[in-house]
């Protein structure tokens, strides 16, 4: 049975019946709670007025999502709570929830359900995140099984006293971007250096319900960086939704307006905290760098950290559709700038996601995209069909493109890069690599960034927050095998 149009205001089509099992995300990932200790965020025994609280956060969406729940999990210990073993252990069960695109909302709303039928009788089951930021009080109305619906820095533990739907948007109780941070349960951590978005690309809805950019100070991340190194961390990863222009909010009087190349004549930013965080940090890695914002500063700091790893946010290689986009670039751009990086570094990795079916998007299009995707030779991509998304200016253009044409386009171009990441990799086989030990029999080289790309398959005595020099011996598609030398 599914319960058809309650969902409506959220993009979805409808929300599944309880039982249903969850699709996959916008990642091509099949999350079960199963593994929830695994990839997803277990985060909740405490005594707290004498009885022991205990709390469940189940993460969905992107690493900025993860890097939330990380803090909300620090902030529900301070308050007298620790992790439980399962949502039916817990007191208090969070879902950290996404709304980037169709896919992300249906799989946060299938969770919620999910775990609303997994919570003991008595437990609370509160929904934060994107979605609950962008749609509040329709998503309360829409999941009765919910007891809270919380926007970013609302409180997770505080009873409203109206209804979740009707009740009015506090005060932030607290600033979610710089909680405290807990320590790693891994070798490496992200950190999120900036909230929201200064650009406003055609497909977009982030800086709706994000907000512009506000870049966190040099200060803060340091600080933050040095807490999770001193517990244990031995790679950081940085994130935000637009990194090359982090800091530039902090220095210019307006906000909002479109951001393009940094550094004109001045300095950007993200090169001297990059360099810094490269002399305290074993690994210093990069992600979600605007093509424009790749100056040749930035590329020859990346450089410099011993992790050539460039994520460019590309998502098209066609000038006309970039531009119906309000992106920069085209592929002729890119391929100079991935040429130059190669120069300098031909052991340079690359990785960037693109767009299907964006409106008004031609044969002609695709072929430059698939054109594109052959010149680039990217170690790594990912691509998505476009979703329509309220507010943005993408959803009322005419010349929309049918959904099964996008997905024909989508699985053409997969086809390509597909084959294009398994050469990549077998070229691999043979070379020494340095590897993190990132769990047991699990390791990476600076070619993979956690929990995106492939692995390299190591003996499991291999000790995990290690460096361990291996050379590679097999490929499996996009997973390598190693032996220690």
């Amino acid at each position: 049975m599914e319960r058809l149009g309650e969902v409506g205001e959220f993009g979805l089509n409808h929300i599944p019946a309880k039982n249903a099992a969850c699709e996959s995300g916008p990642e091509g990932s099949n999350p079960s709670l199963s593994a929830i200790g695994t990839e997803r965020s277990a985060l909740g025994v405490a005594v707290h007025e004498e009885l022991f609280l205990r709390y469940w956060i189940e993460t969905l969406g992107c690493p900025k999502n993860h890097v939330d729940s990380d803090k909300l999990a620090g902030l529900l210990v301070s308050q007298g709570y620790s992790v439980a073993g399962s949502p039916e252990e817990a007191d208090l069960v969070v879902a950290n929830t996404c709304a980037f695109i169709e896919a992300a909302r249906e799989e946060s709303i299938e969770t919620v359900l999910e775990l609303a039928d997994r919570k003991g009788e008595r437990a609370r089951l509160v929904v934060t995140g994107c979605m609950a930021e962008r749609y509040g009080d329709e998503l309360a109305t829409a999941l009765p099984e919910v007891d809270l619906v919380a926007g970013f820095g609302e409180s997770l533990t505080e009873v409203p006293s109206t209804p979740v739907a009707l009740r009015r948007r506090p005060t932030p109780a607290f600033d979610l971007l710089n909680l405290p941070r807990p320590a790693s349960a891994t070798p490496w951590a992200y950190v999120k250096i900036a909230e929201g978005c200064d650009r406003r690309c055609g497909f977009c809805a982030i800086p709706t319900f994000r907000g512009d950019q506000r870049s966190r100070s040099t200060g803060e991340i340091l600080s933050e960086a040095r807490s999770l190194v001193e517990g244990g961390a031995r790679e950081i990863v940085l994130i935000a939704q637009d990194l090359a222009s982090w800091g530039h909010d902090r220095r210019r009087a307006g906000r909002g307006e479109p951001v393009e190349v940094l550094d004109e004549g001045g300095t950007q930013p993200l090169i001297e905290l990059t360099r810094r965080l490269s002399r305290e940090v074993d690994r210093v890695r990069l992600l979600y760098l605007y093509p424009s914002g790749l100056t040749s500063g930035l590329i020859e700091t990346i450089l410099e950290t011993g992790v050539p790893y460039f994520d460019l946010s590309l998502q098209h290689a066609s000038r006309s559709m970039l531009r119906a986009m309000r992106r920069w670039g085209d592929g002729e751009r890119f391929l100079e700038r991935i040429g130059a990086i190669r120069a300098a570094d031909p052991d340079a990795t690359f990785r960037s996601s693109f767009i299907l079916g964006y409106p008004g998007e031609t044969e002609d299009d695709q072929r430059e995209l698939l054109e594109f995707i052959e010149a680039a030779q990217l170690d790594w991509a990912g691509f998505f069909t476009f979703s329509p998304e309220e507010g943005t200016p993408a959803n009322a253009m005419d010349r929309q493109v049918p959904h099964e044409l996008a997905l024909e386009r989508l699985r053409e171009v997969s086809e390509v890069q597909d084959s294009i990441t398994a050469r990549r990799r077998d070229a691999l086989v043979g070379t020494r690599q340095r590897l993190l030990i990132d769990a047991p029999g699990v390791g990476r080289s600076v070619r993979e960034c956690p929990e995106i790309d492939g692995i390299v398959m190591v003996e499991h005595s291999l000790a995990v927050g290690t460096f361990v020099d291996c050379e590679i011996v097999a490929s499996h598609g996009t997973d390598l095998e190693a032996v220690r030398v």
